[in-house]
């Protein structure tokens, strides 16, 4: 387990609510279909869950990030490292 909390800049809260949005905006396009049929079908009002996530993505996109906190993407193994030959040695190069 991580001693590093959860972020709380603008963008990853407005992140955490993309799943949220998306299982709202469907059982409400559903529901509507169910209760109104023909011009509430599914199939004329799903462009509606697209803007939703579009409008998620672009309120992130634009928000501060300030107070971020970076996780690191994979934890380092303990033990030696792979010893990889210097590129900037000239190895190869006729000398």
């Amino acid at each position: 387990m991580s001693t590093q909390g959860r972020c709380g800049c603008s963008r990853c809260t407005i992140r955490g609510f993309m799943g949220p949005a998306v299982i709202t905006t469907l059982g409400v396009l559903f529901l509507l279909s169910e209760l109104r049929h023909g011009f509430f079908s599914i199939g004329n009002t799903y462009p509606i869950l697209f803007i939703v996530i579009g409008a998620i993505l672009l309120g992130s996109a634009v928000a501060p990030m300030e107070g971020h906190i970076e996780t690191p993407s994979a934890p380092i193994a303990p033990g030696p490292q792979p010893n990889y030959p210097n590129p900037s040695a000239g190895y190869g190069q006729g000398q």
